[in-house]
């Protein structure tokens, strides 16, 4: 015992060393014997990285090194050489391989598919061996992928096994072809549905612009208890945004909410979005200010959103508060500046971007072309690094915007020259510079190109060759692709409506518009234009009402064609209502509608277009213009100089037109200075060439004040050739001025340059009835006679509680004419008490005083007048629309009646406005 302990005591240090040393040990990694299942595993990881990263060469080299190899090193080897495009040398790999399973032969036919040699991805099929459903889906995909959907279909029929992604496949190439009925069919078929299955329809009906059924359809995914996910959120928000539906946005946010997805940057911005372009600016920065998150894009919307709707200085302030800078929001910023004409600050902002993307590159082209700036634009263009279709169709879509279709033409030939494929919008803007210059036959092989490209489903180009066809004349044509369009979104219905109504063919348009399955706001918007156009501002105004009737809101483009009718039939009171609805939909920001209110106005002959361009807030040359033809329709002479000099003083460089409402004012006003004054500023301050149609308004302002000789000198020296609106301008003037000498020289003319037609005849008769030269009188109706020309009768409009009543002299077809007429005698008998005389000078027949005074009672004008004031209320003003110049009879009965009734009397006549009040004319009895 006792050695014992000695000795265990002697050896207990060195047995505790050797235990401690051995846990040490044990702690440390020991080598791990390679075996040749890890170095295979090892293997095939490295190789399906690289394949993934798109390093095939290097997988490849990892692949021929490696001691063994089992079917997954070949299959991802293989799939690497399909993923890149290499498939040929796939193929090599693949008769190489002895152990081919069915992934292998999938893997392969992918890549055939992917790289559109459908054919052999067909026959690598049909050699299988064994087939699984994932085969069956690869073909039917490939199929799908290539445009091929009849083989599709055909082979979905024939499974044997379908799962979800079989169906989803062939809903999806439904979808991208357009045929969303077909899609719709099928998709109802679904023994199942996934998220997917949801979001291939309702982007499907996106993509073709019915966002109406992409909405219905997202709210019956969501009765069947699916969840939305981000994708589908973001579709559907893009769906509302389309609709511009202001509830729509707000009933999806507790969606957004409920499934966690507000909060989402990505859902957040698209809802941000859809604020923004509902034009919700006040919602949408709310909102943006709400966000937990923002990225780019909720920047770039932003400040998008700010520039579209002119507020510049907000897009600039919220641009500097940008936490970094990206290419994407200077890019943003960029825009602004281009949309509002400062391309100064944008190219700025342009040459501060170190690695500006092709975005950004074609951002500036099209900020070049937006601002006429094409010598930029194109120079720009040619320097791009690398250009994209989107590239290609900015410059395409800019020329032609700017009216240069043979250059824009060009563009798309040294594309197609280059080996790319030109994009939808190329394709559409081509189609469009054809239309502008007529050329069919270039039309046709944009056609075919498009075809061969695989665009003949898509609807932008299908509608833009309707387009194209019916702007060259050519309506059979136009028919026949809007019949092969297999499904015809409401784009397509509207085009060929807009070419049917271009072409004349109205009842061929009304019958498309009846036949349509579902109407939006631009088919009620393009069939009423259609009426307004054609001189049927009534049943435009009928359908209008209708079209209110069923809930449809109208927008800008059909408010500004009413006010367009109104002004033409002199309206006013459904004017003044169409005024009241702009307001309340708020389109009065819009600078077109505000134009188009002022011409409404004056030509009702209402001074209100003045509180019009008052209220808004800004103006563009068309808005002075509208005020200077204006103030020359109602004779306002000295106010038009008053807004010509403003609009000079502002900055705003006149035009022609902006030249000839003044001149025309001058005239009307009998400002015989004024009106010589800005003539010759026309050469010598504005280097603009005055028009046949500024020498006719001098003409007729000298005339009228009764400086014929010059008028008529002015005539022959002028650098224009003279047409028969000028001469007879000049004729008119004799006729005033009862000058027989001149006016037989000036018919004479008139007969020996042109066509004769009534109204040279007329005044011609009128000057030699005016001096009682009967037997010339005579004569030319005689003449008249022999050429089956007929004096225009005398017509006048007045509108009463929403109906339009015509009256034509000495008719009697009026279902209260004996009323009419009464009171009209009786109004007459009153008047010649205080003073009035029958200025029987207008009568142009050799017959008794007392018959040629029976005979300017019933003038059309008087006949209107009367009715007017027999069925409105007391002190109400009257208006009245004449096809023919007022008589002097009726100008002097007319201040008589304004005086006794206490009435505002409003006459436009085939000139000008009358404004009857107080017994005197706004005229100044100068017409």
């Amino acid at each position: 015992m006792i050695r014992w302990r000695t000795a265990s005591t002697t050896l207990y240090p060195t047995i505790r060393r050797f235990l401690c040393t051995f846990r040490c040990i044990s702690t440390l990694s020991l080598p791990i014997q390679e075996t040749p299942q890890t170095h295979l595993f090892q293997c095939n990881t490295r190789i399906r990285e690289l394949g993934r990263l798109g390093r095939v060469d290097e997988a490849r080299r990892v692949f021929d090194e490696m001691i063994q190899r089992d079917a997954v090193s070949w299959n991802m080897m293989i799939n690497g050489y399909s993923q890149t495009g290499r498939v040929d040398e796939a193929r090599l790999l693949f008769d190489a391989f002895v152990g081919k399973n069915v992934r292998t032969w999938t893997i392969l036919l992918t890549g055939y598919a992917k790289e559109g040699r459908i054919d052999e991805a067909r026959q690598v099929f049909e050699s299988m061996p064994e087939r699984n459903v994932v085969s069956w889906n690869a073909m039917i995909s490939g199929h799908v992928q290539n445009g091929d959907l009849g083989n599709a279909r055909k082979l979905f029929d024939e499974m044997p096994e379908k799962n979800v992604a079989s169906w989803n496949s062939v809903v999806t190439g439904y979808c991208h072809c357009y045929r969303m009925s077909e899609a719709h069919e099928l998709f109802d078929q679904m023994p199942e549905r996934t998220s997917v299955s949801w979001m291939v329809m309702i982007s499907g009906y996106v993509h073709i612009s019915d966002y109406w059924e992409a909405w219905k359809l997202f709210v019956k995914m969501c009765r069947t208890m699916v969840r939305p996910d981000q994708s589908i959120l973001v579709v559907v928000l893009s769906a509302i945004t389309g609709l511009d539906d202001l509830e729509l946005i707000r009933s999806l946010r507790p969606i957004a909410i409920k499934t966690g997805y507000e909060g989402d940057v990505v859902v957040g911005s698209a809802i941000l979005n859809a604020y923004a372009r509902n034009g919700s600016l006040d919602l949408a920065m709310s909102f943006f200010e709400t966000m937990p998150e923002r990225n780019e894009y909720s920047w770039t919307t932003m400040i998008a959103a700010f520039a579209q709707c002119g507020r510049l200085d907000d897009a600039i302030r919220l641009y500097d508060q940008v936490p970094e800078q990206t290419v994407a929001s200077k890019t943003a910023m960029m825009t602004a500046y281009a949309q509002a004409g400062r391309i100064q600050e944008a190219r700025h902002i342009f040459d501060e971007i170190l690695n500006p993307n092709t975005v950004a590159w074609n951002a500036m082209v099209a900020g070049y072309t937006q601002n006429g700036m094409l010598k930029e634009a194109k120079d720009l263009f040619e320097k791009m690094p690398v250009k994209n279709s989107a590239s290609w169709a900015a410059m395409i879509a800019g020329l032609v915007q700017n009216e240069l279709s043979r250059e824009a033409l060009e563009i798309l030939i040294e594309l197609h020259r280059s080996g790319a494929v030109p994009s939808d919008s190329s394709f559409t803007s081509s189609l469009a510079a054809c239309a502008n210059i007529g050329d069919v036959e270039i039309g046709r092989v944009i056609h075919s190109l498009a075809i061969k490209a695989g665009c003949q489903f898509n609807s932008y180009v299908m509608n833009g060759l309707i387009s194209m066809y019916a702007k060259c004349g050519n309506m059979e044509d136009g028919s026949h692709v809007f019949r092969t369009i297999r499904t015809k979104d409401t784009v397509s219905w509207n085009s060929l409506i807009s070419g049917l109504s271009e072409n004349y063919m109205l009842d061929d348009a009304r019958l498309i518009f009846e036949k349509m399955p579902k109407r939006d706001v631009v088919s009620w918007t393009a069939i009423i234009s259609a009426y307004v156009q054609a001189g049927h501002g009534e049943i435009g105004l009928d359908l209008f009402l209708g079209m209110l009737a069923r809930g449809i809101k109208p927008n800008q483009l059909t408010v500004t064609s009413l006010l367009s009718t109104c002004g033409n039939l002199g309206a006013i009171k459904l004017g003044e209502q169409l005024h009241a609805l702009v307001f309340k939909l708020g389109l009065d920001t819009y600078l077109f509608v505000g134009n188009a209110l002022i011409t409404m106005y004056f030509k009702c002959g209402y001074e209100d277009g003045f509180s019009v361009f008052d209220e808004m807030p800004e103006h563009d040359l068309i808005t002075w213009n509208a005020v200077l033809v204006g103030c020359a329709q109602n004779g306002l002479g000295k106010e038009a100089i008053r807004m010509f000099e403003q609009m000079e003083a502002k900055g705003i460089l006149p035009d022609q037109t902006s030249f000839l409402g003044v001149l025309c004012a001058c005239s009307h006003a009998g400002l015989v200075n004024e009106g010589w004054e800005h003539f010759n500023s026309m050469t010598k301050k504005y280097a603009i060439s005055p028009l046949v149609y500024h020498y006719t308004c001098m003409v007729d302002l000298l005339g009228r004040a009764g400086y014929l000789s010059e008028a008529e000198a002015l005539i022959k020296n002028m650098p224009v050739n003279p047409d028969s609106v000028i001469w007879e301008a000049l004729l008119g003037a004799c006729r005033i001025h009862r000058n027989v000498a001149l006016g037989q020289r000036v018919a004479e003319r008139l007969f020996q340059t042109t066509k004769p037609n009534s109204g040279t005849y007329v005044l011609l008769s009128n000057l030699y009835a005016s001096q009682g030269m009967w037997d010339k009188v005579g004569e030319i109706r005689q003449l008249m006679k022999d050429q089956g020309l007929t004096k225009k009768p005398g017509i006048s409009w007045i509108q009463v509680k929403n109906k339009m009543h015509c009256f034509v002299t000495s008719d009697r077809t009026h279902n209260q004419i004996e009323e009419i007429c009464s009171a009209l005698k009786e109004f007459h008998g009153c008047f010649r008490a205080t003073g009035y005389m029958p200025d029987t000078n207008c009568v142009l027949h050799d017959v008794e005083e007392e018959q040629k005074q029976n005979e300017l009672l019933y003038h059309s004008e008087k006949l209107a007048v009367v009715f007017g004031i027999l069925s409105t209320p007391n002190g109400s003003p009257i208006q009245v629309i004449k096809n023919l110049r007022i008589c002097s009879d009726c100008h002097t009965f007319m201040k008589f009646m304004s005086n006794v009734t206490l009435r505002k009397i409003i006459i436009r006549d085939g000139n000008r406005f009358h404004h009857f009040r107080d017994g005197s004319c706004s005229c100044g009895d100068y017409w």
